[in-house]
């Protein structure tokens, strides 16, 4: 808020200027006219102001007055509208018809002229910091003609500035940081205050600064408004905070000036002026011995007053570590060191440790030391009950494959560590040992065969040997036993793959047929060495012969070119395999040897001996083709020699005289005259559709029926009762026919008839003594139907 000045309120100053402005009249017109005789401009105009002569007598003498000026007091807020200054011109002489115009900027609203006398009057309060000067033109007119009786003269109306407006600091409240510790005289941060009145006239906007709180803390210089440090030893530890009054005021600070007021937070940033201090100087921590590697022991912490950075500390172990037992490291969320295990402890060999750590600041000022300090750690080693310890880790063994069972193959070692010695039992992880081809001693660890061993199966056994201690059977410890099984010649040698050699008929004496290795399943440490021989009764074959080659190979050779097909085809060649074992081992692998047909660079062409009953130039398979389009044609022609056989001979004897009854089983009446889609009785009628696929309807019978009996086949030879009982035991034997009747639907009884219905399934009446009389009554279209039946009644009689 602007802080007015309590020596001299404005309201008492404006009214004593009101007072000495209605006192001077007199003064004033007497210096207007004076002043408009020696201020003629071009002999017509002159300017005059009596609050400027009234002001420059009190205080301004040495200005000099200027004819196109005038100032009035922003502010003013008098009863009556304030003069601003007189327009005269020569031509008012008392006895002229002339008046005043005043134009421009406010004219008429702002500033009002009389026309007679050439008074300007302020109309309203004026505020320089809104407009500062109004540009406006006087001219003098006739009266009665207005016209102008001089040229327009433009001239000034300066608004004169008060100290109105105090000093704003527009970005306050300010917040500073400085490094602790800084010296006497350190810039801190420098403000700045703004004043809206007038720099130019008087001291409105002249600003001084000082400091009403934050002394003796901090100074600030007047002018430039740099605020420094002004104590010594500033500690951020001791206070870290301080809050800054900064005053700004004007009319160069002198009394009745206005001010303005702002904040300042000073915080203080930390630098590293702590050392790292140890909250105690022993530390004692009690530890099993069978405490874990890699986990902590126990907890040390040095408080360091410094915060970030500069309060981070480094732990080391300096002193009583010569083996590298423990290591210190810092934990980054709390700070603290963690006594951690790098080797395992032995209450046996040694109890207690004595050591010296240190923590040191990760980071230090330059051109000083890093700040530390030092703790005693007293470590005691606990007794534990330790498992068994076994003599290794890991053990290796062999044994000879085939070996008997219980040959021992080796012994695994373990002792308890403690000083009770409790005495130690062996034990195997059968998960490790499926197979249970291994036994263990569980008194002195020897491990015996308990299966006979293939090195051939598998080369490598690793199994697991416990020891646990007998006082306490949670004691357990662990060893790998790894047994190599050692290789011994159990394996005779044999070919290397089922060899088949081919021989050509037009082969030169002595051509290599085909050479042949060997394989052996052991591994002897100084190689494989085989060695090649016929069957002795094939030592002298006078057909092939080997010979031994240096990469352990032989080759079969042919003795003569009169090989022939035709006279044999196969040969049949044994030959023994011996190795060079511990004793050798042998085989008897035989080589196939086919004759075949070459060409005349020595390509196998044919192996067959039917080759030779081939036309030239046919082979086996166009013959196989042209045979099988012979027995196709074979074939086709057979099947339309009985076609054409069975469809000569008809099958039924379409005859007006051909008079039969056919039965037809279903559980619903027909559709009457009009019924289209009734049951196809040629389908009976047919002997041809045994075998065929006829489409039906199947659906659920809901009452069971009694079925007709059959009647003997008429005079046509056809015999539909068998056909039918064909049916019906296909549809008896088809699992995937439904067990109910084939049946036709029909949806309404027909219209139309004037007969009723024809249907005589549900009649208690048999076929015997039914009359057929009754159908000639029901006109032509069912009296044929009446003599058929007729005719077959008598006929039966007969």
């Amino acid at each position: 808020m602007p802080k007015w000045s309590e020596e001299m309120p404005v309201d008492l100053w404006m009214f004593s200027l009101l007072v000495w402005i209605t006192c001077v009249p007199s003064v004033s017109a007497t210096l207007t006219v004076l002043q408009s005789k020696s201020t003629h401009m071009g002999g017509s105009a002159a300017l005059t102001s009596g609050l400027l002569e009234g002001q420059r007598l009190l205080s301004r003498a040495k200005r000099g007055w200027v004819w196109n000026q005038m100032f009035v007091l922003e502010e003013f807020s008098g009863p009556d509208p304030i003069l601003v200054g007189r327009l005269h011109t020569d031509l008012d002489v008392g006895n002229r018809n002339i008046k005043y115009v005043l134009a421009g900027e406010g004219a008429g609203t702002i500033f009002a002229i009389n026309e007679l006398t050439g008074d300007i009057h302020a109309m309203k309060r004026l505020d320089r910091e809104e407009k500062a000067e109004y540009t406006l033109t006087a001219q003098v007119i006739n009266a009665d003609t207005d016209q102008p009786l001089e040229p327009p003269s433009e001239f000034i109306i300066k608004v004169q500035d008060i100290n109105d407006n105090p000093p704003q600091f527009t970005e306050g409240p300010y917040r500073v940081s400085v490094p602790e510790m800084s010296p006497v005289g350190t810039p801190v941060t420098r403000i700045t205050a703004t004043d809206a009145d007038d720099p130019v006239y008087g001291n409105s906007a002249r600003l001084v600064y000082s400091i009403l709180e934050g002394q003796p803390y901090f100074s600030i210089d007047p002018n430039s408004a740099t605020i420094k440090i002004a104590l010594h030893g500033m500690d951020r530890e001791m206070r870290e905070e301080y809050l800054v009054v900064i005053q700004a005021k004007d009319m160069g600070g002198h009394m009745g000036g206005l001010s303005g007021t702002t904040t300042v937070t000073v915080t203080l940033t930390d630098i590293n002026d702590n050392p790292p201090k140890f909250s105690k100087s022993l530390y004692e921590f009690v530890i099993p011995e069978d405490l874990p590697v890699g986990k902590i022991g126990g907890k040390v912490r040095a408080n360091d007053r410094d915060i970030g950075e500069n309060g981070k500390s480094t732990y080391g172990i300096i002193e009583g570590d010569d083996q590298g037992t423990f290591e210190i490291i810092m934990d980054p969320q709390t700070q603290e060191g963690l006594l951690r295990l790098k080797r395992p402890l032995d209450y046996e060999s040694r109890r207690a440790y004595t050591l010296k750590v240190e923590a040191t600041n990760i980071r230090f000022e330059p051109n000083s030391a890093p700040f530390k300090d030092t703790a005693t750690v007293k470590v005691v080693v606990e007794d534990a009950d330790e498992p068994p310890v076994f003599s290794r880790p890991r053990y290796m063994l062999e044994v000879n494959e085939n070996a008997p069972i219980n040959t021992v193959i080796g012994s695994v070692t373990a002792r308890d560590p403690d000083s009770t010695g409790s005495p130690v039992r062996y034990f195997i992880d059968r998960h490790t040992d499926l197979e249970r081809q291994f036994n263990i001693n569980v008194d002195d660890g020897k491990i015996t065969l308990a299966k006979p061993l293939d090195r051939e199966t598998d080369m490598w056994h690793n199994i697991t040997v416990t020891a646990t201690e007998v006082r306490n059977h949670s004691q357990i410890s662990r060893a790998i036993v790894a047994i190599r099984v050692m290789d011994v010649n159990d394996n005779a040698p044999e070919f290397a793959s089922e060899y088949e050699a081919f021989l050509c008929e037009n082969g030169k004496p002595g051509q290599v047929i085909q050479t042949v290795s060997a394989v052996d399943k052991d591994e002897p440490v100084q190689g494989h060495s085989f060695g090649y021989r016929l069957v002795p009764e094939m030592l002298n074959n006078p057909n092939f012969t080997i010979k031994h080659n240096p990469d352990n190979s032989i080759s079969v050779l042919a003795k003569h070119d009169s090989f022939r097909r035709q006279k044999q085809e196969l040969y049949f060649l044994p030959i023994i395999v011996t190795d060079n074992g511990h004793p050798p081992l042998s085989s008897t692998n035989t080589l196939t040897i086919r004759v075949c047909g070459c060409s005349k660079d020595g390509a196998v062409q044919s192996c067959n001996v039917e080759a030779y009953v081939l036309p030239i130039g046919l082979s086996m398979g166009a013959l196989i083709a042209i045979l099988a389009c012979i027995v196709l044609l074979l074939v086709i022609v057979v099947l339309f020699v009985t076609l054409r056989r069975h469809k000569n001979e008809p099958l039924i004897v379409k005859d007006d005289e051909d008079v039969r009854e056919n039965i037809i089983r279903y559980d619903d009446e027909g559709g009457g005259e009009e019924d289209t889609e009734a049951f196809d009785i040629a389908t009976l009628q047919n002997p041809n559709g045994i075998n065929g696929y006829l489409p039906r309807k199947d659906i659920k019978p809901d009452l069971p029926f009694m079925p007709r009996a059959g009647q003997h086949t008429g005079p046509n030879g056809v015999d539909v009762d068998e056909f039918i009982n064909v049916r019906l035991h296909e549809a008896d034997n088809d699992p995937t026919a439904p067990p109910y009747d084939s049946i036709q639907i029909y949806g309404y009884e027909g219209c139309g008839s004037v007969a009723d219905s024809l249907s005589s399934l549900e009649t208690a009446s048999s076929d015997s003594d039914q009359n057929y009389d009754y159908l000639r009554e029901w006109g032509p279209r069912f009296r044929r139907l009446g003599d058929l039946y007729s005719v077959g009644e008598s006929d039966r009689e007969t």
